[in-house]
């Protein structure tokens, strides 16, 4: 038995593979400076992938989670990795990486600080990510959010991603999604 080779050349405009844009990364130092690097990156990521109607709620997020990376997550003389992956229709989908531990997890009202105090970060990505979560990694963790646009969809839920629901300081196998009114 033996098998056909189709043997036209394949279109550039026409192949599905050429309309998904390559994931990108890049690394920043344990600095300030950093998160206005990391959401310069983003900001210019997104306006070359073309993605319209999000990019503020990204951009947000992105700073956010490089802040809580410096902030709690980078030990000194390290860094953290921001990873920018698009999918579908214009869906965006942000990870930090990390090599510090802890857990990330939205405060508790209760237990949250006074306004001006900081710790507002993920109570922020809660509310503008579509999903969001905590994924392992060695050493470390990654912090991730996903955003869809208009005529994009997101992808299926990783098995191995996880965060903790609100107010929770343990992992949970189900990532955050946010309600839809």
């Amino acid at each position: 038995m033996g098998t056909e080779r189709d043997s036209r050349p394949v279109s550039q405009e026409t192949s599905p593979l050429s309309r998904v844009p390559a994931p990108l990364e890049r690394f920043f130092r344990r600095e300030r400076r950093s998160v206005p690097d990391a959401r310069d990156f983003a900001r210019r990521a997104l306006i070359g992938w073309g993605v319209l109607g999000r990019e503020d709620d990204v951009l947000l997020c992105v700073s956010e989670l490089a802040t809580n990376a410096l902030v709690h997550g980078v030990p000194p003389g390290r860094g953290f990795l921001l990873r920018l992956l698009p999918y579908g229709d214009g869906g965006v989908r942000v990870e930090v990486h990390d090599s510090g531990g802890g857990v990330s997890a939205v405060p508790e009202a209760a237990y949250a600080p006074e306004p001006g105090e900081g710790g507002r970060g993920l109570l922020l990505v809660a509310e503008l990510a579509d999903k969001w979560g905590v994924g392992e990694r060695e050493p470390g963790k990654v912090v991730w959010c996903e955003f869809a646009t208009p005529g994009a969809a997101l992808p299926p839920r990783s098995p191995r991603s996880s965060s903790g629901p609100p107010g929770s300081s343990r992992r949970s196998a189900e990532p955050q999604t946010r309600a839809t009114p």
